[in-house]
């Protein structure tokens, strides 16, 4: 799949790696950024998305996506993001992904742009979970700390399906990375996703995007893999 992500805004929180490790496939585990496992709560809009390197899909490839994530790192050491869940305002877009194992939930997705910030706001169709988040981005400077890196330079994804853990490889340039201020949080998605944060972000970003491609699966062996 070939698809540009747009107008990313990036929330980090960190929290405690017993609380993370549930949520990670068989033989996954929580991957420990700047000394403590991470969520986080990233909104952008999903541009053009298209099979393999063709056309963009009229209508289904462009709409919002906002998603809880966590970080993985698989047995063989590979780093990825284990998504929680993901809210899309497409419902065929929902559908598809779901029966290929990755957890999307129909919502009405509508992005926030006005006087320099840039934002998301979801309501669910199901289960009224609901959340905004606004934050201006000062363009000026570019994030270059070796954590908001690690936030972004995620290659991959675990997921499972069928009873098996997937490593979904993805590939990008860096993306264009800068500090903003956090200028309006009303969020319910990490309460219901079952992840407790305290107080506002740890870290907050904005991009204006990345053009990324996804690869072939790959079955992850399932065999023993700790923190360390």
């Amino acid at each position: 799949m070939d698809q540009r992500w747009a107008d990313a805004v990036f929330l980090h929180w960190r929290i405690d790696t017993a609380a993370v490790a549930p949520h990670m496939p068989p033989g996954v585990v929580p991957d420990e950024v700047d000394g403590s496992s991470w969520v986080g709560l990233i909104g952008f809009r999903m541009v053009g998305a298209g099979v393999g390197k063709g056309l963009p899909v009229p209508y289904f490839g462009s709409f919002t996506e906002i998603n809880v994530r966590l970080y993985s790192r698989g047995p063989d050491g590979t780093r990825g993001v284990v998504f929680v869940t993901l809210d899309a305002s497409r419902l065929a877009v929902v559908l598809a992904a779901r029966a290929g194992g990755i957890p999307y939930v129909w919502s009405r997705c509508s992005p926030i742009r006005a006087d320099g910030e840039y934002g998301y706001d979801v309501v669910r169709f199901r289960g009224q979970a609901t959340s905004r988040f606004v934050v201006e981005p000062d363009t000026t400077r570019t994030a270059e700390d070796a954590v908001s890196l690690e936030f972004t330079a995620r290659f991959g994804l675990h997921s499972t399906l069928a009873g098996r853990t997937l490593y979904i490889p993805n590939t990008h340039t860096p993306w264009p990375l800068h500090p903003a201020t956090l200028t309006g949080l009303d969020d319910g998605l990490l309460a219901a996703a079952g992840l407790a944060v305290d107080g506002p972000p740890n870290s907050v970003l904005f991009s204006p995007g990345v053009q990324t491609q996804f690869g072939r699966p790959r079955v992850v062996p399932t065999g023993r893999c700790s923190y360390r």
